[in-house]
């Protein structure tokens, strides 16, 4: 890696910090002044005044805003994500288990979508303009169109309540065997990968047919070679950067969309934790599971970035 490259590498890594620190104040101050006050949730319409104000000293609410906010950053960087109001444990412990859930099914989207979506946008590419080619054209831009939450209830209306097929609620405790992993994950991440495929493969069509209009691969179709090995081995390599930068955006969906789908299927992963904790006020909850989202999707954001710098020939 050269300076250039080197010192590019290094903005990126360095706007993601300075992006996460603008986020956790939004994310903290977002979250501070929800509706509602979170003693009198928890303590009951019919607790005296004198009891709330305990709770208020007792959980710091009575303190101004950017001292918290000074306090809950300091924890964070300590790895300290605070105690749940709403459960009186500690956030990292309420957190665990649900973030391997969503992990797992993150991962299983990845799997599944990334491979379909990458092949179908390479081969409409190499065949760009034929019936294949405009077929895939006008689903993604259909699947595009159309909101996470409406795809999950179709599925939910075709799969579970006419077909019968697959359960409409997940139920990850019962799980004993591959069969029953299968059953239960299916609807879940048949509904992500058409949240996150369409815009992958759009963008990796893009991205091939820029690299096959080059002229250095329309001289390697001239000196004879196959369409195949002309993309493969002349128009991918170069396509790299664009492609991987198609992947983690579609991927950084994953992040909205899997909000939706775990509200929808009752998954217990930390998305439905987060909706659960903003329906009781539960701050340190709400603001650790945002914090995760946003983290998630800087990585991957800036992971691309890096990733078409190192893979740019130009660069290098």
């Amino acid at each position: 890696m050269n300076k250039l490259a080197f010192s590019l590498v290094l903005g990126k890594i360095g706007i993601a910090l300075v992006t996460l620190m603008i986020v956790s104040f939004a994310v903290f101050f977002a979250t501070a002044f929800l509706p509602g006050d979170v003693t009198e949730i928890l303590l009951g319409q019919s607790a005296t005044p004198e009891a709330v104000a305990g709770l208020r000293h007792a959980m710091n609410l009575d303190q101004p805003a950017i001292f918290r906010f000074f306090l809950w950053i300091g924890g964070l960087i300590q790895g300290d994500l605070g105690v749940s109001y709403a459960n009186n444990m500690p956030v990292a412990d309420l957190i665990g288990s649900r973030f391997a859930n969503s992990m797992k099914l993150a991962a299983a989207t990845t799997l599944f979508a990334v491979p379909i979506a990458l092949t179908t946008g390479i081969l409409a590419a190499m065949f760009e303009g034929s019936l294949f080619d405009r077929m895939v054209t006008v689903t993604s831009i259909t699947l595009i169109s159309v909101p996470e939450f409406l795809v999950a209830t179709i599925a939910v209306l075709v799969f579970a309540v006419y077909l019968k097929w697959l359960p409409a609620i997940v139920t990850v405790s019962e799980v004993r065997s591959f069969g029953e992993v299968l059953r239960v994950y299916a609807m879940p991440v048949i509904v992500l990968t058409f949240v996150i495929s369409a815009q992958m493969i759009r963008m990796t069509r893009a991205a091939v047919i820029g690299t096959l209009k080059t002229s250095y691969v329309e001289m390697a179709l001239l000196k004879g070679a196959s369409r195949c090995r002309m993309v493969l081995r002349h128009a991918l390599p170069n396509a790299l950067g664009p492609i991987v930068n198609a992947v983690a955006l579609s991927l950084s969906y994953l992040v909205g969309g899997v909000i939706i789908v775990e509200t929808i299927f009752n998954y217990p992963g930390i998305a439905k934790l987060m909706v659960d904790a903003v329906a009781t006020r539960d701050l340190p909850l709400v603001q650790s599971c945002a914090m995760i989202f946003c983290v998630a999707y800087l990585l991957l954001i800036t992971l691309a970035d890096i990733i078409s710098i190192i893979a740019n020939p130009r660069l290098r």
